[in-house]
């Protein structure tokens, strides 16, 4: 079966395409042909039915939210429970980035639990399936990178990071840089670091790229090219090594687009904020537009704990500049594996970030203009149903109700709207007739 993107060179418009061009309000010519130039990606497995979710060019700006267990905690349970709280939150997709206990099975189970499209880090299974089996990461035969990239796309896995851009070019910039300060901080990224330099081979997954796009290709299963040198620390940001990765990684989305697979380019990582334009900048140009999955970005390194704070920032201005896919981040991050609740504070941040940096890229405020007017106009319901979500709002209020139910407790009788709006009700009316008369 052709992929999306052949399809779309046809001139052939998938069921996805038209589904996302009704959610986004863009015609399906529009996204079809997007897909073609490899600027818009949906990623949908053709083996399982999930929702139909468009990431890139002028369309709204996504969010994906990570779970996954860790060798200290590895409870099926959690995994689903958090899976499920992502997506009632919100979140456009999900991924699941376990490296403990029975990866295969929380996988198989996260994916019916829930209708997001999901995606993976391959390297995690299979150098745990070598640890397990050899008693080392770095004994991995090459052959068990490709046997679990093709098991993960045949469970229906919809999207992967998988970390092709390093190669003996970007460890030797790393070298001739002296290191980091942050050190390598992707787990994906070390650990083949760590073979290459012990098996003295080049990256299997760079050398026989080829062979990735097929496997990906054969599933329509959207290739999103890792970022293993990925700043860990804000000194580290925008230094060789990570530049010579995405310069590598935008090549890569162009041939694996040409071989008919979806690709996306991820980055940078922790970057401050005077730094995030520019690395955008680069990606579009490098890639001809590929879209962007940008993992935070972390804008500064001293708020363990806030992570999902220093995060928003980043994204919101990442989104602005024209990133097309953010990675959320929890509170717990550099601390903890996140529980449900982080799960929750994640996404919801991320997805005010994405708002934010959407008002920008698109110049389109209409939501936030109907907030003003349901404020002014103390219509608490109103402003619960335009909120990015109604329930927070709803449960602090309702914790503490004024005596005057119109207003609220931060003021009380002291309501500026209340004391003064009444004075102006016919130049309101006035500038209510204009507005609806187009004379603004």
């Amino acid at each position: 079966m052709a992929s999306q993107v052949e399809q779309a060179m046809q001139n052939i418009t998938t069921a996805q395409m038209k589904a996302v061009a009704k959610e986004e309000g863009v015609t399906a010519d529009y996204v079809r042909d997007m897909v073609a130039q490899g600027k818009v990606v949906i990623p949908n497995n053709t083996v399982r039915k999930c929702s139909a979710v468009g990431i890139g060019k002028g369309l709204r700006t996504k969010i994906n939210a990570s779970i996954g267990t860790s060798t200290d905690i590895a409870d099926m349970g959690l995994e689903v429970e958090k899976a499920r709280v992502a997506e009632t939150c919100g979140a456009d997709t999900l991924m699941d980035l376990s490296v403990g206990g029975d990866i295969k099975k929380i996988r198989r189970e996260v994916l019916k639990a829930i209708n997001l499209p999901v995606g993976t880090v391959p390297l995690y299974q299979a150098f745990a399936q070598s640890i397990e089996k050899y008693g080392n990461p770095v004994d991995m035969p090459e052959e068990m990178l490709f046997d679990v990239i093709e098991e993960q796309c045949a469970d229906g896995i919809s999207f992967m990071a998988i970390h092709c851009g390093i190669n003996r070019l970007t460890i030797e910039r790393l070298r001739r840089q002296g290191y980091r300060y942050g050190g390598l901080v992707s787990k994906g990224g070390a650990y083949m670091v760590a073979w290459m330099m012990h098996n003295n081979r080049e990256n299997p997954l760079f050398e026989k790229f080829d062979r990735v796009a097929e496997i990906l290709k054969k599933y329509d299963c959207v290739l999103s090219l890792g970022n293993g040198f990925r700043a860990g620390a804000i000194h580290d940001s925008s230094d060789r090594c990570q530049i010579q990765e995405l310069i590598i990684n935008c090549e890569l989305s162009e041939l694996g687009r040409k071989a008919g697979c979806q690709m996306m380019v991820e980055g940078p990582g922790h970057i401050p904020i005077d730094e995030i334009e520019a690395n955008i900048i680069m990606q579009k140009r490098m890639s001809n537009e590929a879209p962007f999955y940008v993992l935070g970005p972390i804008t500064t390194d001293v708020a363990p704990g806030y992570d999902h704070i220093t995060a928003a920032i980043g994204a919101s201005l990442s989104s602005a500049y024209g990133a097309d896919f953010i990675c959320y981040v929890t509170p717990s991050e550099h601390l903890a594996l996140p529980d449900a609740h982080d799960v929750r504070e994640g996404v919801m941040a991320a997805k005010i970030a994405a708002h934010i940096g959407d008002m920008i890229k698109y110049k389109n405020r209409e939501r936030d203009r109907q907030m003003s007017l349901a404020r002014r106009g103390l219509d608490w319901k109103k402003q619960f149903e335009l909120a990015i979500t109604g329930e927070r709002p709803n449960e602090i209020r309702a914790s503490r109700m004024p005596s005057d139910e119109g207003s609220c407790t931060m003021c009380g009788e002291f309501c500026a709207t209340k004391i003064v709006t009444k004075y102006f009700e016919e130049d309101i009316e006035r500038g209510e007739k204009k507005v609806d008369g187009k004379a603004v």
